[in-house]
């Protein structure tokens, strides 16, 4: 069974689609506004994780064809699986502190369902109607390239037809102080994944293809089961952190390069999916393109994971 990436929505400063992602977000860019995009109604008491996933859900459903004129998804099941490592740290810090201050009384009843560490996840799913399976996934740096994995399994066991995954990092004071002054990326990217058959009955347009997902030890031993698995080397690679990291430098020889800019901050739990999107900006640009890997790794490179993306067959364009 074939997946394919029918939908795509991308939403930091300074990108706003795939292809301005692929081509790389301009610095100095104003955060990203929800009540802009997705209206002011529903958006109160949410944390800015929550909100950032709303709209990047909207987008990426509207994109795929699936959005009805009511704003949700009607004619079968969408799952969502969200990737996310910071999230709703800020509400957590937030009701730690009147604890730790005051008392249980204390605390804003608005804020309990906000706790909840799935509270993206399940957010999207009661706002747009996608009633399949629902996760979170909170694993690190790998976290995206593990969502959209998760994704994909979900729909070639036959769970689903179509998953929507979001990769979604706030930039806030909590997430500041844990990363010791840096920041984070404050927005993302969502893809719709699809079996191929059912993006075909229905007249979806495929923007990629998905290819193998590999996992282990750190990005060396990744390359190294990619290669034993007997699967051509891609011809782009999407570097696991920014390229001042130098993250992977001595690996791929001659294999073209590209990784988002520091300005953009951690990407961190947003990273992989991000990644996938930077993939459907290139072949949006490019037309055929090159078969295209994208690798996400954790801060000390104990662990990465790896998935190929293809261009779509022109028929399927």
């Amino acid at each position: 069974m074939s997946v394919v990436v029918s939908g795509v929505s991308v939403l930091i400063p300074g990108a706003d689609s795939a292809k301005a992602l692929a081509v790389g977000p301009e610095p100095g860019a104003a955060p990203v506004e929800p009540a802009a995009l997705v209206g002011r109604k529903g958006l109160r008491y949410k944390d800015r994780a929550t909100q950032l996933g709303y709209c990047l859900t909207s987008a990426a459903l509207a994109d795929a064809g699936l959005l009805g004129e009511d704003g949700t998804v009607s004619g079968g099941d969408v799952g969502v699986v969200v990737s996310s490592n910071y999230g709703n740290l800020d509400t957590v810090v937030r009701a730690l502190d009147t604890l730790r201050e005051g008392t249980v009384s204390a605390t804003s009843p608005m804020d309990l369902p906000n706790a909840s560490s799935n509270v993206i996840a399940s957010s999207a799913a009661i706002r747009y109607g996608l009633r399949g399976p629902n996760l979170m996934v909170c694993n690190g740096a790998t976290s995206g390239l593990d969502a959209v994995n998760w994704a994909a399994t979900m729909i070639t066991a036959g769970r689903v037809d179509r998953v929507l995954v979001i990769g979604v990092e706030p930039d806030n004071d909590v997430v500041q102080r844990l990363l010791g002054g840096g920041h984070a990326v404050d927005g993302g990217a969502a893809v719709v994944l699809e079996d191929a058959g059912a993006a075909r009955a229905r007249g979806a347009r495929v923007r990629a293809v998905l290819g193998r997902y590999v996992r282990a030890a750190g990005v060396g031993a990744v390359l190294e089961r990619l290669a034993a698995s007997g699967v051509p080397a891609p011809a782009w690679w999407h570097l696991p952190g920014t390229a001042s990291e130098g993250v992977g430098a001595d690996l791929l020889p001659g294999v073209e390069r590209t990784s988002l800019p520091e300005h953009s901050g951690r990407a961190s739990g947003a990273l992989g999916v991000l990644q996938c999107a930077t993939a459907v900006g290139l072949f949006d640009e490019c037309g055929e393109g090159p078969v295209f890997a994208v690798c996400g790794t954790d801060a000390d490179d104990a662990s990465a994971g790896l998935v190929l993306l293809e261009p779509p067959a022109p028929e399927t364009v």
